[in-house]
């Protein structure tokens, strides 16, 4: 069936993290893009020449294209819930990878099933596979991914005040060790975090897979330092997620834990203020947080605290903070009004939107302007 079909994509989840040779194999055979589930970021790294990056609300535009376009569709290890970004059901034959036979088929129709671990299968599938001669689609997908990526590189390096998030999270990116492990949360930060942490092969990211579960992103990293002594763990955590369960943060300093925690503060409950307005057309309401100071309670725990206020302190202060021994808190004052975009807003997320600012929402002008601001300078690159 694979082997009939002109444009395949591949969709890979957690499933298949110790399967990434065996991915990049398959995806090489069948000249197929591999979009990635947000809990299998780190299948393959984001320089792969086979990946478009991840699907969803916070994913790429490369990947919600190929999508839209591939006529067969191979998914392995993901029960990826959000069925608006699949193709169209009648738009593409699927196959699908999954070691519990129950979840085959649950989100998409499949006309094959395969009931094994991603790795093995993959191995026994890959030599029944035809080598595909027209490489078109996949190369449509490498050049859109270009693009995203390029898109992705303007917003990070922007000096705007208040700070950006891009470009906290992407300076993270780079100074993460080879081999480091990611933890992050729920809200905005789960957008920052898919979209511009830059992946690199043997790292490992994880955050709540099913979403909408706040705080456990430190208790991740807690885990994540204990499991691999050797490793280097980070943190990064939105305020409101933090604060739910930040006296966790004893327990990294109680174990000498050397995790370093990125705050993205920017005192909302950023990802509910935005649903309320784009997906009900509501003005903010009960989002707001109070005021707190994350560096005095580091210290109060026993550790090291860092605060970074403009664009020219983000890459020195993280730095300090990574070579600073112990368990460490980087508190970073960013823009609350900095939308967490989708790839394609749709005309009623804009109509909602609309409504949302002229029913009375407090800060609409500033919400007005940043979003203004931000599509001149996509446009512009700068």
């Amino acid at each position: 069936m694979l082997n009939q079909g002109k444009k395949t994509a591949m969709l890979v989840g957690q499933g298949a993290l110790r399967a990434g040779e065996q991915v990049e194999k398959v995806a090489e055979v069948l000249a197929a893009p591999v979009i990635k589930a947000l809990l299998g970021k780190a299948v393959i790294p984001d320089d792969s020449p086979y990946t478009t990056g991840g699907l969803g609300l916070v994913g790429t535009l490369a990947s919600e294209k190929a999508m839209e376009e591939c006529d067969s569709l191979l998914v392995v290890g993901s029960n990826f819930p959000y069925v608006k970004f699949l193709p169209e059901p009648g738009q593409a034959r699927a196959v699908q990878i999954d070691r519990d036979p129950q979840r085959i088929g649950m989100r998409y129709p499949i006309e094959v099933g395969l009931t094994g671990d991603a790795r093995s299968t993959l191995q026994a599938l890959w030599p029944m596979l035809k080598p595909r001669t027209d490489r078109s689609f996949l190369t449509a997908a490498q050049e859109r991914y270009k693009e995203w990526l390029e898109l992705m590189d303007q917003r990070e390096a922007r000096e705007d005040l208040p700070l950006k998030p891009q470009r906290v999270v992407r300076a993270v990116s780079d100074l993460l060790a080879d081999d480091a492990i990611l933890t992050t949360d729920c809200g905005t930060i789960t957008t920052w975090t898919a979209r511009h942490i830059r992946i690199r092969r043997n790292q490992m990211y994880s955050l709540s897979g099913t979403l909408a579960t706040m705080a456990p992103g430190l208790s991740y990293a807690n885990a994540a330092q204990i499991a691999h002594p050797g490793r280097q763990v980070v943190a990064i955590i939105g305020d409101g997620g933090f604060t739910m369960l930040m006296q966790e943060f004893l327990t990294t300093v109680k174990y000498e834990l050397p995790i370093k925690v990125v705050i993205i503060k920017n005192g909302v409950l950023g990802q509910i203020m935005w649903e309320q307005m784009v997906f009900l057309g509501n003005p903010e309401f009960g989002i707001r947080l109070q005021d707190f100071d994350f560096i005095k309670f580091a210290e109060a725990c026993g550790a090291k605290g860092y605060r970074i206020e403009q664009p020219g302190e983000v890459r020195p202060m993280l730095e300090l903070a990574f070579r600073t021994p112990g368990p460490v808190i980087v508190e970073a004052i960013t823009d609350p009004y900095e939308p967490p975009m989708p790839a394609q807003a749709t005309p009623k997320q804009a109509l909602h939107m609309a409504e949302a600012l002229a029913r009375g929402e407090p800060n609409a002008s500033r919400i007005g302007l940043t979003i203004v601001r931000d599509k001149i300078r996509d446009f512009s690159g700068r």
